[in-house]
């Protein structure tokens, strides 16, 4: 065993478990099975120029050299990121907690009650400190939350407003969140105007706008008047909000506007070079049919009991696809459970104490400025102030604090301004103090005057937030991690058992890929600093991005986009990008086929793309018939195909080259969905298929970890002829951006060492067995479960690609929902796979590379078990009224009760195999009622009683 090999860690086979599946396989060797799954014209990629693999001890050596590389100043810089304490018990028991960042979004909800709670808690918070009723489980970041809220609004003007395109969005607002808006705007249609809120001139062409809360410099305007005017117009309001100012400020609702929308980052998420972070969401009560993201809501299961879900999906794009005002499908779970878990570690008395000594440091440092001869602005402000300097003083003065570790943000027009977080200690302060007054070759003067806060009183805060029990509960460290303890033990993640979603690449995510994301060299970067403060991380995004254009087939990647449907959305807009450059922006036509994710056809529509569908033949392939005279009608208009391939049906279309010859003779371009790269990794590649741009899924193929739904990054690799539509990299101050799909530079970049980590510890030998090992599972499963039920769409070869499709359709004359095996697998330990997608009815299974012989069988074991079961109702044994799979999940309040009400066992319901005993997991609740909640819908921490009647 050569213990400095990782792939023998992440790869689950060995070799004695791969000849007993070659043996089921009825196949001789790997490359054998490979030859009957992928078609022979899409085979023969010349080997990856790959670095040769490192082992996890040269990688963590390799890491800890590149984070050396990062200068970790004092940064004082703000502009939408700010310093902050990560609390050592979040840390410890969320951040660094397979328990939590292995879990998968929470659709099945029995058995994600904990980070459901996690989540409710965050609702709560952003609806405590926003003011309003209604708010979602987390965006991506403030940019694409802003660029949400746009489209929103949009959607939603009334009939006075339906010709309305423009949208007003403040000078004071930051612009990277302004490239987003403009960025979505392009797709959309819509006309955005920027200006000073304090000169706008209100007119019918408007149907929003977009204020910055406090503004970018610092100031704090009295937004009022401007949202009072507005509403008389018919105008809605958008007010990007600081979420720690609201502790002390008045809350956006209060003030009148219709949406609040911000980060969460500064509620002790790590900096991490820009993200990720969670992104906030809330607005007024009449948007609940339109709210882009999740919403936890609160329902009750069959027991009667309180229980939590994911409320109202039928708003999402997977099922309104080109009809969705959104194409949100990774959130920021994970980020947004340790924002919420800040908050209740604190409370509002926490809060309000760390607000306050901010805006105290920010007051002293303004009024000492102010004593020693700076020109500082007057505005009110709650941490940032501003300076007036000249040129040559600004220069001065930047030598001066660069040389000692310390960043200010510097503008043009001699403006210096300095924005105070919560890790400004006194002795920080008192640095940075000192350095201005070596500046003015002066001394300190104690301050005369009293310090009295600089808020307008009539914008100070005056209503309470956080009364619920959770935020004043678990303030001791002993109690908190307790808490937290108790909501990770009622979830089912990955570190408890295989999780076989298909689509969705429930992988292992290695320690020593996790373990360096802990590191202040690279959590603690702002996205904004001088470059050569962060060589290490510029050095490591550059190298990946080379990495993953050579493993695509491509000639460059952008970063940027922070989760796959952006990257969907990306895509189409580098290629609407490259057509308008041609001089066929006329071209705006989709093809998409009915097998689609669900985002797909979001995506298009975001990007001002009409969709067309087309159809796929009883076999799954693409229907080529069809394609062609689709094609050919819409030749003149055509701008792109979406293929996923292999296809969501789980295999190769043969005729992939075929359809993609079609698109390029009709003028259109080809992107191809990498949901399913993990199958092609080291064997083909979209850009040997011979398509233009595609977009990969790190938190699948390359394992950034799913973390309930978030982190995610959907970067985007294309062909030589669209580098030049790739994204831009920002500049804080460059307000002049083309394309931008984050409020960072390169989007989520402090996870970006995670696959960074995966494809040098793996090396191209690596890759390419664990795309051969991903195969072999799925077509070992196909095997294990096939004499038990249908399964759907195989080659010619009887072979499956990395996942399968299992039908539970003939079962349902027995009164039998494909919903109920879901349920019913919880009570074996195992979550659900994919629940009817791409086909109604269905399971879509992947088992990935990671999971051992031995899991894979306890997997089909329990799926056998279900069939007999499903067998007994079938022959009479049992009534569909009175089954193990019609009750499930069975709860250990249920099986522990003193009455016992059903015609099969105890025994039967909670162990119907031996070695359940050994690993028995309890769901929390019942099977839960999904139409209750929606029609009682509750987004925060209000206990059920309240609301059943």
């Amino acid at each position: 065993m050569n213990t400095s090999d990782f792939s023998i860690r992440h790869i689950g086979i060995n070799e004695d478990s791969l000849q007993i599946i070659l043996k089921e396989l009825k196949t001789e060797t790997v490359q054998e099975l490979i030859e009957q799954t992928l078609p022979k014209d899409i085979l023969g990629q010349d080997k990856l120029n790959l670095p040769k693999a490192l082992s996890e001890y040269d990688m963590l050596l390799l890491s800890k050299n590149l984070a050396g590389k990062n200068k970790v100043f004092s940064s004082y810089i703000g502009f939408g990121y700010s310093g902050t304490i990560t609390p050592s018990p979040i840390l410890r028991n969320i951040f660094e907690n397979p328990g939590w960042y292995t879990a998968y979004t929470p659709y099945q909800a029995e058995i994600s009650q904990g980070r459901l709670e996690a989540l409710l808690n965050f609702q709560t918070v952003i609806s405590d400190l926003t003011g309003f009723s209604l708010t979602n489980a987390s965006l991506l970041d403030e940019g694409t939350a802003a660029a949400e809220a746009l489209h929103m609004l949009y959607e939603a003007r009334n009939k006075s407003k339906k010709d309305s395109n423009k949208f007003f969005v403040s000078e004071e607002v930051y612009p990277q969140t302004i490239a987003v808006v403009k960025t979505k705007a392009m797709g959309l249609g819509i006309e955005i105007v920027v200006g000073s809120h304090q000169e706008f001139t209100f007119d019918s062409s408007f149907f929003g706008a977009l204020l910055q809360y406090p503004a970018k410099h610092g100031e704090i305007f009295d937004y009022s008047d401007f949202i009072s005017q507005a509403k008389d117009d018919s105008i809605r309001t958008v007010l990007a909000a600081d979420i720690l100012a609201l502790a002390v400020l008045k809350n956006p609702a209060e003030l009148g506007a219709d949406v609040a929308i911000g980060s969460t980052q500064r509620f002790g998420v790590p900096l991490g070079f820009g993200g990720p972070s969670a992104a906030y969401f809330a607005c007024k009560d009449e948007f609940k049919r339109s709210i882009p993201g999740r919403i936890i809501g609160v329902s009750k299961d069959k027991h009667g009991n309180r229980a939590l879900r994911m409320s109202l999906q039928t708003r999402e794009q997977h099922i309104k696809r080109e009809k969705a005002t959104s194409n949100i499908c990774t959130a920021q779970v994970l980020l947004a459970v340790m924002a919420g878990m800040y908050a209740v570690y604190h409370g509002s008395e926490g809060l309000k104490s760390i607000a306050s000594d901010i805006h105290l440091k920010a007051i002293l440092l303004k009024e000492h400025l102010s004593s020693i001869g700076f020109n500082v602005s007057e505005e009110p402000f709650f941490d940032t102030i501003k300076i007036y300097v000249s040129e040559e003083d600004k220069t001065e003065l930047k030598k001066l604090f660069e040389a000692l570790q310390i960043n200010l943000n510097y503008f043009s027009q001699g403006i210096v301004s300095i924005s105070l977080d919560e890790t400004v200690s006194d002795e920080r302060f008192a640095i940075l103090l000192s350095l201005f007054l070596k500046f003015k070759n002066t001394e300190f003067k104690k301050l005369s005057a009293p310090i009295e806060p600089n808020i307008p009183d009539n914008l100070i805060r005056n209503s309470d937030f956080l009364t619920h029990e959770v935020f004043k509960k678990y303030h001791t460290e002993t109690e908190f991690m307790r808490y937290v303890k108790r909501l990770e033990k009622k979830d089912i993640a990955l570190n408890y058992s295989m999780i076989s979603l298909g689509s969705c690449t429930m992988k292992l995510n290695a320690a020593t890929e996790m373990l360096p994301l802990s590191w202040m060299e690279w959590n603690a970067i702002h996205p904004f600093v001088p470059k050569d403060q962060s060589e290490g991380y510029l050095t490591m995004l550059s190298e990946l991005e080379t990495y993953l254009a050579e493993i695509t087939g491509f000639a460059g990647t952008s970063l940027q986009p922070n989760s796959g449907a952006q990257g969907e959305y990306a895509g189409l807009m580098v290629i609407r990008e490259y057509l308008k450059a041609k001089g066929e922006g006329h071209r705006n036509i989709a093809l998409i086929p009915q097998s689609a994710h669900g985002t797909n056809p979001a995506s298009a529509v975001m990007a001002g793309l009409k969709v067309i569908v087309v159809k796929n033949l009883d076999n799954g392939e693409f229907d080529i018939e069809d394609l062609k005279q689709k094609a050919e009608l819409h030749k003149d208009h055509l701008a792109a195909v979406m293929i996923t391939y292999p296809s969501t049906y789980g295999f190769f279309d043969t005729n992939v080259k075929e359809i993609i010859a079609i698109v390029h003779q009709a003028g259109g371009q080809v992107y191809m969905d990498g949901a399913n790269m993990n199958a092609q990794v080291a064997y083909t590649s979209p850009g040997y298929i011979g398509a233009d741009v595609c977009h990969l899924n790190l938190h699948k193929t390359f394992a950034i970890p799913h973390g309930g739904g978030g982190p995610g990054i959907g970067p985007i690799c294309v062909a030589e002829h669209l580098l030049p539509y790739l994204p831009t990299i920002k500049a804080p101050q460059n307000e002049e951006n083309r394309l931008s799909f984050s409020s960072s530079p390169y989007g989520s970049a402090m996870v970006a060492t995670i696959s960074y980590a995966y494809i040098r510890m793996l090396g191209y030998e690596g890759l390419k067995k664990a795309t051969a090992t991903a195969i072999l599972n799925a077509n070992y499963l196909k095997e294990k479960l096939a004499s038990h039920y249908e399964i759907l769409y195989t080659n010619k070869h009887g072979r499956v690609g990395h996942e399968l499709i299992v039908d539970f359709r003939p079962f349902k004359n027995l009164g039998i929902e494909v919903g109920d095996i879901a349920k019913r697998l919880m009570d074996y330990g195992f979550h659900a796979p994919t629940v009817s997608f791409p086909v109604a009815g269905t399971l879509m299974i992947e088992p990935t590379e990671s999971e051992s012989l031995e899991e894979l069988n306890r997997f089909a074991e329990a799926l056998i078990s279900i069939k007999q079961e499903i067998d007994e109702i079938a022959d009479g044994t049992y009534t569909i009224e009175d089954c193990v799979i019609k009750n499930a999940p069975h709860t250990l309040e249920e099986l522990t009760s003193n009455e016992w009400h059903h015609s099969y066992s105890r025994q039967k319901a909670a162990y119907p195999l031996n070695w359940i005993a050994e690993k028995k997991f309890w769901t929390s609740v019942g099977k839960i009622d999904d139409a209750f909640g929606d029609r009682n819908l509750i987004c925060t921490c209000n206990p059920i009683e309240d609301y059943e009647n």
